[in-house]
């Protein structure tokens, strides 16, 4: 069946460089510099960062998995002091308690009273390293921190600091002392990011610039919380024709109703398939969405999230081939000529 919609340069004329969308030209200057300010430290990979900026424009949060040396850290501090919010980084590991995370009540003597010691969650930009070597119990201590925002401790909820953005790094090779992230927890990644080993040239130039020294230390911030947080309301902003708002809802389904596929998308899925798209198109200038945008924002919002049934794990089926089998069969709106 094939769908239309209205032509979208009818709608939302395309942008020119002098005439940017007053809707994007806030976000294409911040994320320009936001770019460049990384790419002083992390070499190429600009798809990875612009899928980072994606994150932060969706005030979502990333688990960048690849195996070790590849900068998944570096790519996180980076993109933390270019955005100029506060960073914290924890280290997890099996001795890890939730309240190494959440913070505690402790008796101070002097005063007589208990006082809250913060936890390094109550950061804006929070870099979870190597999340999956901590216990469940310590894994469960950052879910309400995803989701709502705000950590309770003894009964008392304290909001978090806006934007707050999680970053988590893990291994996917390297399974010996590691728990699998639950369902539930994953399901709260807006992304999920696979860094990759660069290319020759690239190795190349990362030789050059690291050979005297770390740029990371030299590195400051080119933007301010609230600078961000008015990125996340023009985000937020970017038109979604109902042709293309339905496309994604059919992908999301789709995978639901896939014979290989045992748990497919959660309506939290569909959302951030939304938000990003709208953010990728942002990105590249427009004020509104287009189908290629979510062709391109699918793999890395959904693929993470797709349990496959044991049957199709035998036959060596992975989640990103299922989802790519998915979205060439969805058919997508086209434009009326």
């Amino acid at each position: 069946m094939n769908l239309s919609f209205n032509s979208v340069v009818d709608h939302y004329p395309l942008p020119t460089p002098h005439s940017p969308l007053p809707t994007s030209s806030m976000i294409l200057t911040t994320s320009r510099h936001i770019r460049e300010n990384i790419q002083k430290v992390i070499v190429g990979k600009d798809d990875i960062i612009n899928l980072a900026l994606v994150s932060v424009l969706c005030e979502g949060h990333a688990l960048l998995e690849d195996a070790p040396g590849t900068g998944k850290t570096t790519l996180a501090r980076a993109l933390a002091i270019s955005l100029g919010c506060t960073f914290r980084r924890i280290q997890f590991t099996p001795d890890l308690l939730p309240s190494d995370v959440t913070g505690l009540n402790w008796f101070n003597q002097k005063a007589q009273e208990f006082e809250f010691r913060p936890g390094p969650i109550l950061a804006q930009v929070v870099l979870a390293d190597e999340i999956n070597r901590a216990t469940p119990r310590t894994q469960s201590a950052l879910l309400e921190a995803m989701q709502e925002r705000q950590v309770t401790v003894d009964g008392v909820s304290r909001p978090l600091p806006r934007p707050f953005l999680v970053l988590a790094t893990q291994n996917p090779v390297e399974l010996e002392g590691t728990f699998p992230l639950p369902e539930a927890q994953v399901d709260r990644f807006l992304l999920r990011i696979a860094v990759g080993y660069p290319s020759e040239i690239e190795e190349n130039a990362i030789l050059e610039r690291f050979r005297a020294a770390d740029p990371l230390p030299a590195l400051s911030a080119v933007a301010s919380p609230d600078e961000i947080i008015q990125l996340q309301r023009e985000r937020s902003q970017v038109r979604v024709e109902e042709s293309v708002r339905q496309y994604i809802v059919r992908i999301a389904r789709a995978t639901r109703q896939h014979s290989e596929i045992e748990l497919g998308a959660s309506p939290r899925a569909t959302l951030a398939l939304y938000q990003a798209s709208q953010a990728w198109a942002a990105l590249q200038g427009r004020d509104y969405v287009l189908p290629d945008d979510v062709k391109r924002l699918a793999p890395p919002v959904i693929a993470h999230r797709l349990m496959i049934a044991p049957a199709a794990q035998l036959r060596g089926r992975s989640p990103q081939e299922l989802l790519a089998d998915i979205v060439d069969t969805v058919p997508a709106p086209v434009e009326n000529e």
